[in-house]
């Protein structure tokens, strides 16, 4: 009697889960003006209507992209969201594709000129040789430039296939130390060349995934293999070295010469809250905005969340002050961070990142996988800060 009950509780409160699903999802097909749950945005029809252009000067879009596309879950009992076609990115402006005559995979994204009209010339500008060999140099390298048939004002770079940089999480002390090394000395490279990004925050700072990720995973579920049939395998930071970049110049600016001091009016990026944005829309000297942004972000994404960090707070603390003027510029902090983590013990560097917000007990078992990991590291003679030779 008590089982019954149970189980016809249990049912009726599926049914009502089934129900409210069933409403959400018709509030997300309501608001993204489509047809049915899973079909083309308005945003993806202007890549439907370029697939075939797209297919002949040598990228393949995804299947959900060709003209007559029929989603794979029609007429089947599939639900529509485990279905590979039904999948696409947050934002419309970029989009997955396949090289042909490599098989790369490949970001596209549509950009304006008008809007943005130093996107390009500064993405060849970084791309291009002496500095394209450079070790400093962490821009994302723009592969190819197309021009849109027919639409004077649409444009089209095509970029490598990144990741965010925290996915998956650090799980060393010497894989955040590497992290903070490679962004410091790209945006001091960048600020050598006279370059200020303007935008340097967390979600345009990505990780190059080819080291780490030897087989190609799904842009739009990056746990997934390409082919959505598993997770995807990867090796360990400290296993693959892999490189940290910044990627999205559209808010960009480069300088001649950097005799006179810049000024560029107030543009919000992706943080809001620049301190010399608040009181003032005077022209600023974008460089300090810039040590900003980078030690905002690293104060959110590193020291928010892990623990052991100490060492890196105080110059933080210096990247982030409210004055432009008393922040160090990208040479000092670079300066700065070296002896800091010279100074750091090897077993510190391989000591294991833990997260504040994690559990003592899930803490207890992680730390035993990890020092077993770790004495296969060190048999193996990998440093403690993967991109530093030992």
């Amino acid at each position: 009697m008590v089982f019954r009950l149970f189980n016809k509780l249990r049912a009726e409160k599926q049914a009502e889960g089934d129900e409210r699903l069933d409403l959400e999802l018709e509030h997300l097909r309501l608001a993204a003006g489509v047809g049915f749950v899973g079909d083309l945005t308005q945003e993806e029809i202007w890549w439907r209507d370029h697939f075939l252009w797209l297919e002949d000067v040598g990228y393949q879009l995804r299947s959900r992209y060709a003209p007559g596309w029929v989603p794979s879950w029609q007429g089947t009992d599939k639900d529509w969201f485990s279905c590979e076609d039904s999948f696409w990115l947050p934002t419309a402006q970029v989009i997955s594709a396949i090289r042909a005559f490599d098989g790369a995979h490949v970001i596209l994204k549509r950009i304006q000129p008008s809007l943005h009209p130093h996107e390009i010339e500064i993405s060849r500008f970084v791309a291009s040789e002496p500095l394209r060999s450079q070790g400093e140099n962490h821009c994302v390298e723009v592969l190819d430039v197309l021009d849109v048939p027919n639409e004077p004002d649409e444009a089209i770079l095509v970029l490598p296939l990144l990741r965010a940089f925290n996915d998956p999480p650090f799980e060393t002390l010497g894989e955040i130390v590497d992290f903070v090394i490679q962004v410091c000395e790209g945006l001091q490279f960048m600020h050598r060349h006279s370059i200020a990004h303007r935008d340097c925050m967390n979600l345009n700072i990505m990780m190059d995934p080819s080291r780490m990720f030897p087989e190609p995973y799904h842009p739009c579920n990056p746990n997934k293999r390409f082919d959505m049939k598993g997770p995807v395998k990867f090796l360990s930071r400290t296993e693959s070295s892999p490189r940290y970049l910044f990627i999205d110049f559209g808010i960009s600016r480069r300088y001649d010469s950097l005799e006179r001091v810049p000024l560029e009016p107030p543009i919000l990026g992706g943080y809001k809250n620049v301190p010399e944005f608040q009181l003032s829309l005077e022209p600023q000297n974008p460089f300090p905005t810039d040590v900003w942004y980078l030690g905002y972000a690293l104060q959110k994404e590193l020291l928010n969340v892990y623990r052991g960090l100490e060492f890196l707070e105080p110059l933080v603390s210096h990247m982030v002050q409210s004055d432009p003027a008393t922040r160090p510029t990208m040479d000092e902090v670079v300066s700065r961070f070296t002896p800091t983590y010279n100074a750091l013990s090897p077993w510190t560097l391989r000591s294991r990142a833990v997260q504040k917000r994690e559990w003592i007990l899930v803490g207890l078992l992680r730390s035993l996988v990890h020092w077993v990991r770790t004495l296969r590291y060190i048999w193996r003679r990998l440093p403690a800060i993967p991109s530093r030779v030992m």
